[in-house]
């Protein structure tokens, strides 16, 4: 989800709650510590130089029960930090600590913004030799049913 995205809904949200993909919800009495710009420049195992831009929010929940965080502060605290950072309309990454600190992609289900696990993958798959296991042919069982022998090939 992009900030034009996260704007656009919070314009008219009732209320602001996030739920991980086990079902697990954000207590409602969670904080946005930290709304930033990440940036990482890498070089990828095939050795192209990557640049990575991120928008980053930091959810934290801490003793005071009785914080609730409403869509419009959200939306002014998103508003100062294009203003004060600079931030363009980035992708949305999430922080937050379920057993331990992770870092999720931002989805929203009508009602509940989504901490999408990320996930890891090679992004030089052809320079260093990774490549998908190939598919195997489908065989047609249609009408074989009564002609299956051992070492057929049908079962």
């Amino acid at each position: 989800m992009k900030l034009s995205e996260i704007k656009t809904i919070l314009a008219t949200a009732e209320a602001v709650n996030f739920r991980a993909e086990n079902g697990e919800t954000v207590p409602e009495h969670f904080h946005v510590t930290e709304v930033g710009i990440i940036t990482k420049d890498f070089i990828d195992c095939g050795g192209k130089v990557r640049h990575e831009k991120v928008a980053n929010f930091q959810l934290w929940d801490a003793d005071d029960y009785e914080h609730r965080l409403k869509a419009g502060k959200l939306l002014n605290i998103i508003s100062l930090s294009e203003k004060v950072l600079g931030m363009e309309d980035l992708e949305i990454e999430v922080e937050y600590q379920l057993a331990t600190i992770g870092k999720y992609d931002l989805g929203f289900d009508g009602t509940n913004f989504l901490l999408i696990a990320k996930q890891t993958a090679c992004l030089a798959k052809e320079a260093c030799g990774v490549e998908e296991a190939p598919k195997k042919g489908m065989i047609n069982l249609a009408g074989a049913a009564n002609s299956c022998t051992p070492g057929g090939g049908c079962c």
